[in-house]
């Protein structure tokens, strides 16, 4: 052999090796991962004290449907698989082991409820699997140094808390306020945010009344808050217990110049309605996200848009349960996460894109709003909207506001 087909020969054995070599570097998978399949998991209130929050999975399992019926990501078709966790801490424990044990999914998504992601966070940290876009807004839920792999999908609660101080102040500044709270992370980090926006007349909660999840009611919390004398009333319940809250508040008489119900359940369907909307009329509250049952909506193309996608692929959910949007932007965010990650479906790399998103925006988030997150703040949003009840729908008032 001559020289010349030597170095030849050599040339060509190096070209494959690099083409070899540039091929397996284009793709890296971990587990859950591969050249077809990317495999999620999910915990969700298909049942128990809140399952109607359960439209939230439900809607992900129909978009990914939907994106796998338009060839997938990146040519890699989606397997969501949902567990009911029942809202309770034990129960989620259990479901997300046996996604991340035995279903060997590649991440863990959109888990709803302060207790039950808190009881999951350490070992979801400790196994390194991405814990993103969680239905949460506590702060225990957006430290990138403790626990790197969580991150929350809500607005801050502390947040949303003392935006509503700040309105107080403006509006009403010798105010008495009442309090109506959830005994846990999430009751107890609006709460901390109302005082901390009060600053210096934090003496104006003159009231406060916590509950738990399991309680049958909350009428007796309402009947000792009526009993401060209080003419603010702040709601910091999920769906069910505000309604209660609304509802029992107007059966006995009390009617606060002024009532606020936090994001997490100012849904018309869910919440408003069960309490009665004419109970309910000039409740204000913080918002995201459009509710595509409003009429304001009826003409836009990205509410026309998601009532298309449900009436395909979700045709037994309700369009009216605002809940259903919110599911709906989380699998967005999590398709988007899953698009820039590309070949690289390691479980750091996805952490790395979920943490690092630029003012993205997805049609059905309120004007002025965007999803933004860092390496040191994962909370997604820093803009939300006030809104005030009008006895069909709730409507802005002014712009969006800093949470920070």
């Amino acid at each position: 052999m001559t020289s010349i087909v030597r170095l030849a020969a050599a040339l060509g054995g190096a070209a494959l090796l690099f083409t070899a070599g540039a091929a397996l570097a284009q793709k890296k998978y971990d587990t859950g991962a591969s050249d077809t399949e990317i495999k999620l998991g999910m915990a969700m209130p298909y049942s128990g004290p809140v399952s109607s929050y359960g439209i939230v999975g439900k809607v992900n399992e129909a978009y990914f449907k939907m994106v796998n019926d338009k060839g997938g990501i990146n040519g890699r078709k989606v397997k969501l698989i949902s567990y009911d966790d029942q809202y309770t801490p034990p129960r989620t424990t259990e479901v997300v082991r046996k996604l991340v044990e035995q279903d060997e999914v590649l991440a863990v998504y959109g888990n709803l409820g302060s207790a039950s992601n808190a009881a999951i966070q350490r070992y979801m940290n400790a196994k390194k699997v991405p814990h993103l876009f969680l239905g949460v807004g506590a702060d225990r839920f957006n430290d990138p140094k403790a626990y790197p792999w969580t991150t929350p999908y809500m607005p801050s609660y502390e947040g949303e808390g003392s935006l509503y101080a700040k309105n107080i102040l403006k509006t009403m500044p010798n105010a008495k306020i009442a309090v109506l709270y959830q005994n846990d992370d999430f009751g107890k980090d609006l709460l901390k945010g109302l005082k901390k926006g009060l600053g210096d007349k934090a003496s104006m909660v003159v009231a406060e009344a916590s509950f738990e999840v399991a309680d049958p009611t909350v009428d007796s919390q309402i009947i000792k808050l009526q009993s401060s004398g209080a003419d603010v009333f702040v709601n910091f319940a999920t769906a069910r217990f505000a309604a209660q809250a609304i509802r029992k508040a107007w059966d006995i008489g009390w009617k606060p110049k002024q009532q606020y119900l936090t994001y997490v359940s100012a849904y018309v369907k869910m919440t408003l309605e069960p309490a009665g909307l004419e109970k309910s009329k000039g409740i204000m509250a913080m918002a995201f996200f459009k509710d595509a049952a409003q009429p304001r909506w009826a003409n836009d193309p990205a509410t026309q848009e998601f009532l298309a996608f449900m009436k395909k692929y979700a045709p037994n959910e309700d369009v009216n349960n605002a809940a259903g949007v919110y599911g709906y932007g989380v699998a967005q965010a999590m398709e988007t996460v899953l698009k820039a990650s590309g070949d690289n479906l390691t479980r750091e790399n996805v952490l790395k894109q979920a943490t690092t998103l630029k003012n993205m925006r997805t049609g059905m988030l309120l004007p002025g709003i965007a999803l933004n997150t860092s390496a040191t703040d994962y909370f997604p949003f820093n803009t939300l909207q006030l809104v005030q009840f009008n006895g069909k729908e709730f409507e802005p008032m002014g712009d969006s506001i800093a949470v920070k």
